[in-house]
């Protein structure tokens, strides 16, 4: 089973890859097709990680994603 901080380097690039100017949403994405192997739809209530999500929001913003 991977870690979180295993994960956190390829999450990183595809919440880069977007191209958002919101690194939260950005970050919320990239877990989201993470946990549910798709991004999500209009009105997509499904809940991810949080700890991997806030991990991986600190994460890019130590490495200084935008």
């Amino acid at each position: 089973m991977e870690t979180f901080e295993s994960l956190l380097p390829t999450l990183a690039t595809e919440a880069k890859s977007y191209g958002s100017d919101d690194l939260e949403r950005s970050c919320w994405l990239a877990v989201h097709r993470h946990t549910h192997g798709v991004l999500p739809s209009e009105y997509d209530i499904r809940e991810i990680p949080e700890d991997l999500y806030l991990k991986l929001l600190a994460y890019c913003r130590e490495i200084n994603i935008q």
